[in-house]
């Protein structure tokens, strides 16, 4: 383990973290409303980590190493974010430091859970923060390091596949640095092109840029109280539909895009099994609604139904209808999208739709051996054999995260927690999605949780985020040693 390594590269991602809580401090200063000073004192605090960090060391450190750095490096960039992230909500007054940090680890890792029960009273340069560490962390601390920090090398390598959600981490350029720009380019556009038409709907310049952050990183954060509820037109609704579904897919797909290379875009397995789930789930949802006749007319439900479905299984979080109120049915194909996910190298969380599908051409495989016993039968996905490396990733990732689903919801309940409420919360934060059911419903908030139970739910949003390897790896000995 090169230690001075890890402690040189994160005193740099530090300085970007800082870096981004420029914005908020212009727009405080300039709205007058007394903001500015709490993130001045942020700043501060993440340079003067940065250069203790820097001074740490030295300067005969490599420049590069391997996998273990990758792994420590990955692991505790998104918890030195979140600790300099939570300065500006604690020296501003407006929540204790287990709030702000867990309020900061909920925008970092785009899950979208939030202390605060009024939103709206929050100054604006607060809010902008908010929608800041969404549109971090939704691409990536590391992939943005990587794409200002070129000298990584090998090591940058690991930390890109420790962080880089879905069974693989795909390179869409020979470089990993060409490959993280070009990445951050995407996102860049996507945010660009949903905040105008946002402003074209209707919307403020401000709040269609903090919904556009929110909506390309799948986080969930919103500038009001009732979330996209406050806007009423169908125009602004749909829009936010539309990319959020988009942010769902690998975003390695919008280069073959950019290449005019339809065919592997129309044949990717992933996007079709995505886009499937999406159209059933709105359909069963829509149906339950309609047969219930809770709430609007046939153009309202299928607009509820699209909205909702792509909301939780982006892992998106913003709400437009209490959805605790709807029938069970509905319900529960919610909490089984929770599960799901988006696809893999998107921004999304979750289990990733690849998994299930991976495990689903695994059980097809079997099935056919029990048929015909001595044939030789190959699981295959998307035409191609399946690594036994692969399946053993997807069936590990499941085990461990099942594991820490029952371990944590067990925990929760210990603090007096009803099933339902323990069980989606600690869900909600596992898949990165933000609202849950019951008392932490899509129109509560976490506020009212014990400070240890909230410090619970925030490892697990970095565990979700991080797809529970890369933080587990830092619990083992081995990983500091040669």
């Amino acid at each position: 383990m090169d230690i001075k390594f890890c402690s040189r590269t994160l005193s740099l991602i530090s300085v970007i973290v800082s870096a981004g809580m420029i914005p908020p401090l212009i727009l405080g200063i300039s709205d007058g409303t007394g903001e500015a000073l709490p993130f001045c004192l942020s700043i501060s605090t993440g340079v003067f980590l940065s250069v203790l960090l820097w001074k740490y060391s030295g300067t005969d450190g490599k420049l590069y190493s391997g996998i273990r750095e990758g792994v420590v490096v990955t692991g505790y960039s998104w918890v030195i974010a979140s600790m300099i992230g939570a300065m500006p909500y604690w020296t501003g007054g407006y929540c204790s430091y287990s709030d702000g940090f867990f309020e900061t680890m909920s925008g970092f890792t785009t899950t979208g859970a939030t202390i605060f029960a009024d939103i709206e009273s929050l100054p604006r340069g607060i809010l902008l923060w908010r929608s800041i560490t969404h549109w971090i962390g939704g691409m990536g601390i590391i992939v943005l390091s990587l794409a200002v920090l070129p000298f990584l090398g090998v090591s940058g390598m690991e930390m890109y596949k420790a962080e880089v959600p879905g069974v693989t981490a795909g390179k869409v350029s020979p470089r990993l640095h060409q490959t993280a720009v070009m990445l951050w380019a995407v996102y860049i556009l996507l945010t660009v092109t949903e905040a105008v038409l946002l402003v074209l709907g209707g919307m403020s310049v401000f709040d269609a840029v903090c919904h556009s952050f929110s909506t390309i990183a799948t986080g969930g954060f919103s500038t009001k109280n009732s979330s996209i509820a406050y806007f009423t037109s169908s125009y602004i609704q749909w829009v936010i539909i539309i990319f959020m579904f988009l942010s769902g897919i690998n975003f390695s797909l919008y280069f073959s895009l950019l290449r005019k290379d339809f065919n592997t875009v129309l044949k990717d397995g992933e996007l079709r099994g995505y886009t499937s789930l999406a159209l059933i789930s709105s359909l069963l949802i829509g149906l339950s609604l309609y047969a219930c006749g809770k709430i609007g007319d046939v153009c309202y439900i299928i607009r509820q139904s699209f909205f909702h479905v792509i909301t939780v299984m982006t892992t998106t979080g913003f709400i437009v209808e209490d959805y605790d109120k709807w029938p069970e049915f509905t319900k529960f194909v919610i909490i089984i999208l929770m599960f799901v996910g988006a696809s893999g190298g998107s921004t999304g969380g979750g289990c990733k739709v690849s998994r299930f599908m991976i495990l689903g051409c695994c059980l097809k495989a079997e099935v056919k051996r029990l048929l015909h016993p001595r044939a030789v039968i190959t699981a295959r996905f998307d035409g191609k054999p399946l690594a036994q490396d692969t399946l053993n990733s997807a069936m590990s990732f499941f085990v461990l995260y099942m594991l820490m689903l029952g371990i944590c919801t067990l925990i929760l309940t210990a603090f007096g927690l009803d099933i339902l409420t323990a069980f989606t919360g600690v869900l909600t934060c596992l898949s990165n999605v933000g609202p849950g059911l019951n008392r932490l419903g899509a129109t509560e908030h976490f506020a009212w949780l014990p400070d240890i139970v909230k410090w619970i739910l925030s490892f697990c949003m970095l565990a979700g985020r991080l797809e529970l390897f890369a933080v587990f790896l830092l619990f083992l000995p081995g990983t500091y040693k040669k």
